[in-house]
């Protein structure tokens, strides 16, 4: 077993928090120019090429039993639709709004555990989604405005990747994650050629190719490093410090994608939306403190 080393694991998911924005600013910087089939193409490949060497240096198999693999097949799906929800998002928010907006995902993942699993969810965690919610309207209210229905891309992509973590939860404990995710690369590379290929034979603009520049290449290319990476450090982090540690931390994403969005496109969030985030984030980090008390604390 791995010892607990909280501090590395802290530096770990501090990495994540810099890298994610990272990866989505340069979606941002590519959805102009580069369809968005081709995006989630290298983004999925890459994933590929980067883990199939951990998976031949460590000797491991790359079996599932059918239950796993047809929830792999699920979780698969779904990270391909969360990524596709959230790129195109990018086309029209700004990075922190969209990425504050995403962050309504823990209090959808609470309700889904009441309501899918059967847990119990006391009812100060319920009001605290109903005012994280909240918070996230006001994000979402001035964006709407500027762009209307794609201001609601990132409560999709919230919703998709609650539904991603449940369906991680059923197998966590039976596939080591570089496997998971090398397998998952897997599936979703040969999907998304496919949709590709499509796309030499009907008008749909997101699943054409193009020609890339040469530094749209290093781009491209960059999208795959940074989402890959980011995921490892997440699930290696997990590895050296409790989830009730990093949990929280996770929310220096949104102060991370604000700095980046205003360094590369001088986006900064409104009032309304700065007061939104600060409510999301608030309520957010009141659900992580009630999930990691004591269990009769829970009844409350």
């Amino acid at each position: 077993m791995t010892q607990d080393k909280p501090l590395f694991g802290m530096m770990l998911m501090l990495g994540f928090c810099v890298l994610a924005p990272m990866g989505d600013s340069i979606a941002k910087l590519l959805g102009p120019t580069i369809p968005l089939a081709q995006l989630l193409l290298v983004r999925f490949a890459a994933q590929v090429i980067l883990l199939l060497p951990f998976i031949w240096w460590n000797g491991t198999r790359l079996h599932m039993s059918k239950r796993v693999l047809k929830l792999t097949i699920v979780r698969t799906v779904l990270h391909i639709i969360g990524i596709g929800a959230m790129f195109t998002s990018l086309r029209f928010l700004p990075l922190a709004d969209a990425i504050a907006i995403a962050f309504v995902m823990p209090f959808i993942m609470l309700l889904l555990g009441k309501t899918v699993l059967g847990e119990h969810v006391g009812p100060r965690r319920l009001a605290a989604s109903v005012v994280g919610f909240a918070g996230t309207l006001l994000v979402i209210q001035p964006s709407f405005a500027n762009v209307g229905p794609p201001a609601l891309l990132p409560l999709l992509v919230a919703v998709v990747f609650a539904l991603f973590m449940l369906v991680t939860r059923q197998i966590a404990k039976d596939v080591d994650p570089i496997t998971l995710q090398a397998i998952s690369g897997m599936m979703a590379t040969p999907f998304l050629f496919g949709l590709v290929l499509v796309g030499f034979t009907v008008d749909m603009p997101a699943l054409k190719i193009v020609a890339p520049s040469g530094p749209e290449w290093l781009l491209l290319l960059a999208i795959g490093v940074l989402g890959t990476c980011a995921h490892l450090l997440m699930t290696w982090s997990l590895r050296f410090a409790p989830s009730a540690t990093l949990a929280p931390m996770q929310y220096l994403e949104i102060p991370f994608a604000t700095l980046i969005g205003w360094l590369i496109f001088r986006d900064l969030p409104n009032g309304l939306a700065a007061v939104g985030i600060a409510i999301t984030v608030g309520a957010g980090l009141y659900v992580i403190y009630r999930e990691h008390r004591p269990a009769k604390s829970q009844l409350i």
